[in-house]
């Protein structure tokens, strides 16, 4: 039988996600050398069936029928393919923290990921999304929900940080949560820390 070209089974691998999916190269390797996976995004990406959004980063766009616009890719799935092609690890900081808790209302017109990797800005859409290098004691939570909740807490502020807060995030976080995030305490700033243990139903100190 004869054997079914590269570019058609990244074709059809990429079709099988669906629209609005982003992917990096490396997600391919598994078909075909490096080169020749290269090559088959580069044909799709000509013949306008995918679109390059950074080096080695696709996305299948997605169609607004209705309004005969193609949409921009979801930037956490575009963040997470490019940590994928530099084996980096992410987490999100600021507003968009404060924002995935329930802590702010606001929709931040640039989002924040905290990594190793290299600082780099990427325009979405309407949307910045910042890539910012920081030190590994800001990644150490990188993935978790205690991590989030550091950096929401970091972003709001010590003065702003009340019992409301706290309440707040006793009824969104699970009891999983809790325990991770009583575990995870030590990686934040010291004034943080009973805020967290409180969080967490240990009281303001132990």
């Amino acid at each position: 039988m004869r054997e079914v070209p590269l570019s058609k089974r990244v074709q059809r691998r990429i079709r099988a996600r669906g629209e609005g999916a982003v992917f990096a190269a490396k997600d391919f390797l598994d078909l075909g050398s490096r080169a020749a996976v290269d090559q088959a995004l580069s044909r799709l990406e000509r013949g306008g069936m995918i679109r390059r959004i950074s080096r080695g980063v696709y996305d299948y766009p997605r169609r607004n029928e209705r309004l005969g616009i193609t949409l921009s890719p979801e930037p956490e799935e575009v963040v997470r393919a490019v940590a994928k092609r530099d084996a980096s690890r992410l987490q999100v900081s600021g507003a968009e923290a404060a924002n995935a808790l329930g802590l702010s209302t606001q929709v931040p017109a640039r989002i924040v990921y905290l990594t190793d990797g290299e600082s780099r800005r990427m325009r979405l859409g309407d949307q910045v999304v910042e890539l910012r290098h920081t030190t590994p004691r800001n990644l150490a939570t990188a993935g978790k929900v205690s991590g989030t909740v550091i950096q929401a807490l970091r972003h709001l502020g010590r003065q702003h940080v009340d019992q409301s807060t706290v309440r707040h995030l006793q009824r969104v976080l699970s009891e999983e949560d809790k325990e991770r995030l009583r575990k995870d305490r030590i990686h934040a700033p010291a004034w943080m820390q009973p805020v967290l243990l409180e969080i967490a139903g240990g009281g303001s100190g132990e």
